[in-house]
């Protein structure tokens, strides 16, 4: 695992170590991990907004639904595999679950 150090301002630091004495995370590092995961789920949802009104600002589709669901499940199917290369043990409802 790579190591970051911080400086901050007292204040900051005084704040820090007082959320992680309240019990709910163990160390300051658990702390700034929990605050950075928050960040970056955050941008994923921005992202996946924008890419929503997107969509639904580009019009109607032409492909009927059955086949844009197949395309998605699809593409679903090979997220979850990357993931689970990478360790993120993504999971998907077994394909007969779909229907």
């Amino acid at each position: 695992m790579a190591s970051l150090n911080v400086n901050m301002p007292k204040d900051l630091r005084d704040f820090v170590d007082r959320r992680t004495s309240e019990g709910r995370f163990g160390t300051p590092t658990e702390y700034v991990r929990h605050l950075i995961r928050q960040d970056k789920e955050g941008e994923a949802k921005r992202e996946l907004k924008r890419l929503v009104m997107e969509g639904i600002k580009s019009g109607r589709s032409r492909t009927d639904l059955k086949t844009f669901f197949a395309r998605l499940h699809r593409r679903i199917d090979e997220l979850a595999e990357e993931r689970k290369g990478r360790g993120g043990g993504g999971k998907t409802a077994p394909s007969h679950a779909r229907g």
